[in-house]
């Protein structure tokens, strides 16, 4: 994909926050809109969903025959914990796995918009941790758009939206108190950009990112607010690439 494109599109779409945020609930609303209007109001192409949950929870499900074959687990300890930190850095090498392969398989590329999306706390390396393993490929076309709750606020949501019956939705999911508090209380995002309100550096480059104040849940029953200020965002990262 090039910065020459004719489409006001953003090529990769980095969607990040604490867990119950809101991120999976803009995806489906771009998801849902016309592709005209998403192309030329919110700079959204055809869409491509690069997400790490379905690949985490399928190393859960791993995980669990596994230990109904009474074999060692792989990834996971009794408590439901990663065994090791660098999984955490594996997720985001798939992440860029994938990313190559839409590459390669896609006739069009230039047509698309790729969607990204992670949440990362302090408690596993956090956002400085997680943004270096980001390939070349995907930082020479990234934006971020981060989704701003409190913890309280992700707390809420996440009890809120957890269906027993899905565990394994992108929509339903839903992590114990406990291990949300543990893995995610804590946000280096703020630390990150806290000197520069427009940009992040990430392997030398200049990376546009923009804050989308959710703290009163414009996303969960997709309130008006939700695409007043999704478009301001969205706009503000065009501008700020090109």
């Amino acid at each position: 994909m090039s910065k020459n494109q004719t489409k006001p599109i953003l090529p990769t779409l980095l969607l990040t926050a604490r867990p119950a945020a809101g991120k999976s609930e803009i995806i489906n609303f771009l998801s849902n809109l016309p592709a005209e209007e998403r192309n030329e109001r919110f700079h959204i192409g055809k869409m491509k969903i690069i997400d790490d949950f379905p690949f985490l929870w399928r190393w859960f499900e791993e995980d669990h025959l596994l230990t109904e074959m009474h074999q060692d687990s792989l990834f996971t300890d009794k408590n439901g914990y990663f065994k090791h930190i660098h999984l955490w850095d594996l997720l985001i090498k798939m992440i860029n796995l994938e990313y190559e392969k839409f590459l390669r398989d896609v006739d069009d590329p230039i047509e698309y918009s790729v969607i990204i999306e992670f949440s990362r706390g302090k408690e596993h390396g956090g956002y400085q941790r997680a943004f270096p393993l980001l390939s070349d490929e995907i930082i020479e076309e990234l934006s971020i758009l981060y989704v701003k709750v409190p913890w309280e606020e992700s707390l809420r949501k996440n009890r809120k939206r957890f269906n027993p019956d899905r565990p394994d939705s992108i929509l339903e999911h839903g992590i114990p108190d406990e291990k949300l508090a543990h893995m995610y209380s804590e946000c280096d995002f703020r630390e990150l950009t806290e000197k520069d309100k427009r940009f992040i550096s990430i392997h030398d480059k200049k990376v546009p990112y923009a804050v989308f104040d959710n703290e009163d849940d414009v996303t969960t029953e997709y309130k008006p607010d939700l695409r007043l200020r999704l478009e301001e965002c969205l706009d503000l990262l065009w501008k700020n690439r090109i």
